[in-house]
């Protein structure tokens, strides 16, 4: 009698469930989710930077002596910092290297020391005034609270932050506190504007030429397009590069050039949404500013308790309205100085560094670059120092932005001018879109600081 064949004790395997399939080319959802926000990047980081102390408190001034008298500003100049910053990325991305450390290699010594000086100033000046605006934010919510001692407290946090957590942990957390700036664009729809009228102010330029208007405009280009902004999204670029692609160079030049192609395409349209979310920004606040402070008959912003009059109608109804209106601006002014401030620091030490072939670099720990982190505290230090001339902190916001909008002129020649070589850019230099659009900036910012400059000298 044959033998009876043995059963197989082991569990059945349980068939899952038929998941019904999505048709061919139907974009998964989360993937492409994660696909953006691959995208985004040192564009979008650069954007939220750019709405600064010196920016709110500039926009902030600009509503409330002209009211939407310049909002058409924020129209033109959207095309034109987007090709700007684009440019700059694009030569960190092409080149592996920042603008100083492009010059270095590339021009001579003169025009890479003028050019590292101009930014050093520019950006010295803005952190000195984006620091006073903090400690007197502060002071909106804590009047007893001690000027020096508030100045003190926000410069060695900056400081302990940019050199021991990487920047991109934590401008995560202080997004959450920029949100605050969305409290313009609410304030916006309850004080129920006419949209139409917006809509025509926003489009047909209107232009006074009056010393004060002309300031303002310069500020208004200095505090969106900013000298700060040019040498930190080309050097982030030359990191991205470094994270996500460290043998780029072993492949062949035909796949490089085809890897570059790739990469430039998802650096505009990160560059694109980052200066399209800070250019929205600003035209909010102008409005805002312009239908509330202007109307009450506002037009000079003194102080952190002027500006945030502009946020009453959000609050309106609830006890203590102006304190609240208050604590929301004095939220937006310290979230973006945090976050704003070590762009500032971190893109002077970018240039120095390279100027002298230091290693430097965010993503480096402090013990491989310490003269990159030394001159993120020398800067924040001196922009500290710079407070105590005691200039009014909101002020020294719209002052420093006309410097930015001054120095920013030969710093945009020099772009243009690397952004053109094609022994720095290959087949990369810019096409004619890019010139245009790099010219006109350049020559606009050049016209309005010539004529600003002779208006308040025979003014």
């Amino acid at each position: 009698m044959a033998p009876e064949p043995a059963i197989d004790a082991s569990p059945v395997p349980a068939v899952p469930p038929v998941t019904p399939r999505l048709p061919r080319g139907f974009p998964v959802p989360t993937k492409r989710v994660q696909r953006w926000l691959r995208i985004l990047g040192p564009g979008l980081i650069t954007g939220a930077a750019d709405d600064d102390p010196s920016g709110i408190g500039t926009y902030s001034q600009v509503g409330a002596a002209f009211g939407t008298g310049q909002l058409w500003l924020a129209l033109y100049l959207l095309p034109l910092a987007i090709a700007v910053q684009e440019m700059c990325g694009r030569i960190g991305l092409v080149t592996g290297a920042g603008i100083a450390g492009v010059v270095r290699k590339h021009y001579n010594r003169p025009l890479l020391y003028g050019a590292v000086a101009l930014l050093v100033i520019a950006n010295t000046i803005n952190i000195g005034a984006d620091l006073g605006a903090m400690a007197a934010s502060v002071q909106v919510l804590l009047p007893a609270a001690n000027t020096l001692l508030l100045l003190i407290g926000f410069t060695v946090l900056i400081v302990v932050l940019e050199v021991f957590i990487p920047y991109k942990y934590y401008a995560r957390v202080l997004k959450i506190l920029v949100l605050s700036l969305l409290s313009y664009a609410v304030t916006a729809f309850l004080i129920r504007p006419d949209w139409l009228t917006l809509l025509r102010v926003t489009v047909v330029p209107n232009i006074e030429l009056s010393p004060a208007f002309l300031a303002l405009v310069v500020a208004v280009i200095g505090t969106t397009i900013s000298p700060y902004l040019f040498f930190w999204q080309a050097s982030e670029e030359v990191e991205e590069r470094l994270l996500h692609h460290p043998h780029h160079l072993d492949h062949t030049p035909a796949k490089q050039a085809s890897s570059l192609k790739k990469w430039l395409k998802n650096l505009r349209i990160d560059t694109a949404i980052g200066m399209t979310v800070s250019v929205t920004t600003f035209w909010f606040i102008v409005m805002t500013t312009g239908l509330t402070l202007h109307k009450q008959g506002i037009t000079t912003v003194a102080t952190p308790d002027q500006a945030a009059k502009a946020l009453v109608p959000l609050v309106q109804g609830f006890p203590h309205s102006g304190e609240l209106a208050g604590g929301i601006f004095a939220l937006g002014i310290i979230g973006t100085g945090l976050l704003a401030i070590p762009v500032l620091s971190g893109s002077a030490a970018y240039g120095v560094s390279e100027t002298f072939g230091w290693r430097e670099g965010l993503s480096q720990p402090v013990g491989r670059a310490r003269s990159f982190y030394a001159v993120i505290a020398v800067a924040t230090i001196i922009g500290l120092l710079l407070n105590l001339l005691h200039i009014n902190p909101i002020q020294a916001l719209v002052y420093s932005a006309v410097i930015n909008g001054i120095l920013a002129v030969p710093l945009l020649a020099l772009i243009m001018r690397i952004a053109n070589d094609k022994n720095v850019m290959g087949e990369f230099t810019n096409g004619r879109l890019s010139n245009a659009l790099g010219g006109l900036t350049t020559f606009a910012m050049g016209l309005a600081a010539i004529v600003t400059l002779v208006a308040l000298f025979w003014h």
